[in-house]
């Protein structure tokens, strides 16, 4: 058996048992998230007076930028490699075809229709309306440089899936299912992107406006819709598995980025330390 061919299987094996691997997936995700809140609410209490003077211009300090650069890095790396893979290669592309194909015919209708209306939630029209609604609801509340750079990073996320969309021009599958049609190119995917980016955008603003209690919550409701739309992509077959995974990476990528930017203005708008 080549390692090609037993890589295939696997893909039939994944695709075959795709919804139970998403419930655990996302399990993992919430308990991650759960696991790592202790550590993340430490470096938010110590604040910057607790580092040297020279930190203090970045939020929390200068070591932030450390995870920040990883996750740019690890993004743009992923985005790349899928596209140089999926351009000079067969073997990706062929387990995305194999993978898909296991997916629809093991698929349940009752899982095909709820993924169906999940995943509008990754809409462009959905997010869209929840650009401007939340702008608006900041813009009131007096906090304009939050609007701001909300409008930033869902925008801008928007424009930087399209522009890599029309770089790479990936056709979408030929297949989709439940009679959900899309049109335009499919690497990356932007409901994959577009929902990490928004909801990772909420919850950051949930941590910077409202109290305490309701962090940890809007952290878990933020991976928990992030990674249903973008499995549901897959699900419905308008999608590659390969489209969701650098959708995600390119979203995490400019997230990391937007936040950093609002956090960096945030510290220097702060005064200094006595």
């Amino acid at each position: 058996m080549t390692p090609v061919t037993l890589l295939e299987q696997r893909a039939a094996w994944a695709g075959a048992h795709a919804l139970p691997i998403f419930l655990v997936l996302l399990t993992l995700l919430g308990l991650l998230v759960l696991a790592v809140w202790p550590a993340g609410r430490t470096l938010r209490q110590a604040g910057a007076g607790r580092l040297p003077n020279w930190t203090r211009a970045w939020p929390v300090g200068a070591a932030r930028l450390l995870p920040v650069g990883t996750v740019v890095a690890l993004g743009g790396v992923t985005v790349v490699e899928l596209a140089e893979h999926l351009r000079h290669g067969v073997t990706l592309a062929r387990l995305d075809l194999v993978f898909n194909a296991a997916l629809h015919t093991s698929l349940p209708g009752w899982a095909l229709q709820a993924f169906g209306a999940l995943t509008h939630l990754g809409d462009t029209a959905t997010l869209t309306a929840l650009c401007i609604g939340i702008a608006g609801a900041l813009v009131g509340a007096g906090r304009r440089g939050l609007a701001l750079g909300w409008v930033v990073a869902v925008a801008g996320n928007g424009l930087l899936n399209q522009g890599l969309k029309q770089f790479f021009g990936r056709v979408r599958p030929v297949q989709a299912a439940g009679g959900v049609l899309e049109s335009g190119y499919s690497f990356p995917s932007g409901h994959s992107s577009g929902s990490l980016v928004a909801y990772g955008m909420l919850a950051y603003l949930a941590l910077r406006v409202l109290p305490p209690r309701w962090h940890l919550p809007a952290m878990v409701v933020a991976v928990t819709l992030a990674w249903t739309v973008g499995a549901s992509r897959c699900f419905l077959g308008v999608h590659f598995a390969s489209d969701v995974l650098a959708g995600f990476a390119s979203g995490a990528a400019w997230l990391a980025l937007c936040i950093t930017g609002m956090e960096v203005v945030r510290s220097m708008q702060r005064p200094p330390a006595a």
